[in-house]
């Protein structure tokens, strides 16, 4: 609670923007390109708290996307060009939005880890490792 906003995640800022959104109990919530420069984990951490305002307080969520994942996550899509709706069509298939289908850091530093590990012991076992081809500059170049 002692943060600057500099100071804040860009998944933060956009959590902190939601909030400061229910101060006055809205019935709709206009956001425009509310992920758009969010990771993937941040972004559905943001769709999850829309669902979320959708379904436990009724609260109406209209946002503007370029990213087509991010729109599964509703159930209605309108999709604008040049100023006139386009098309308007429901979205059959819901992402529900779970960012625990997201490794954390960590799970992502421990398969890095062990992805150089095993590098590493291929060199040891096989003198080089597998993505690079041998030398064979000096091989074959008989007679």
């Amino acid at each position: 609670m002692h943060h600057k906003p500099k100071e804040l995640s860009g998944g933060q800022q956009q959590r902190v923007a939601v909030a400061r959104s229910l101060v006055n109990d809205p019935s709709i919530i206009l956001a425009d390109e509310p992920t758009g420069n969010l990771d993937s984990r941040s972004s559905v951490e943001v769709m999850q708290i829309f669902q979320r305002l959708n379904a436990e307080q009724g609260i109406t969520v209209i946002f503007v996307t370029h990213e087509p994942d991010i729109a599964e996550h509703t159930r209605r899509i309108l999709r604008v060009r040049d100023g006139l709706v386009a098309s308007d069509e429901s979205v059959t298939n819901q992402r529900i939005a779970n960012p625990a289908d997201f490794p954390t850091q960590d799970v992502m530093d421990a398969r890095e880890e062990a992805r150089r590990a095993a590098a590493a012991e291929a060199v040891v076992r096989h003198g080089q490792p597998h993505d690079q081809p041998h030398d064979q500059s000096a091989e074959g170049k008989g007679g």
